[in-house]
């Protein structure tokens, strides 16, 4: 039994491009998807929110409201407190614990408004 495919029609637009370009139009097309959700989630965040991916992230409640408080303070919110942390802590080299206590005591803030 034949298989009816229509793949080389679906295809016939990529057929004639390189590796190079196919990758290009790959992120292309995940940015148009990725995009509106990551829209999405900068207008629709809350305080609530934020706080509940600090706590999986394993800081006490305390701390959580200290990094929160101040990311909202500095219009940070919709970037999201958890990947506040993890981009400091990448770009300090700190655990993302160390990097996380240090927002809580109000350090480093000027280095996290400097990446955003």
């Amino acid at each position: 039994m034949k298989r009816q495919d229509d793949f080389d029609k679906r295809r016939a637009h990529l057929a004639n491009l390189s590796d190079d370009e196919l990758k290009a139009r790959f992120w292309q097309l995940t940015e148009q998807v990725v995009d509106p959700l990551l829209k999405l989630g900068h207008d629709h965040t809350s305080p609530a929110i934020e706080r509940s991916i600090l706590l999986r992230m394993g800081f006490s409640s305390l701390e959580v409201k200290e990094i929160v408080d101040a990311a909202e303070e500095r219009n940070l919110l919709g970037h999201g407190a958890g990947n506040i942390v993890y981009k400091l802590s990448q770009a300090k080299g700190l655990p993302i614990r160390d990097a996380g206590l240090a927002l809580a005591e109000g350090k480093l803030w000027d280095e996290v408004e400097a990446m955003f």
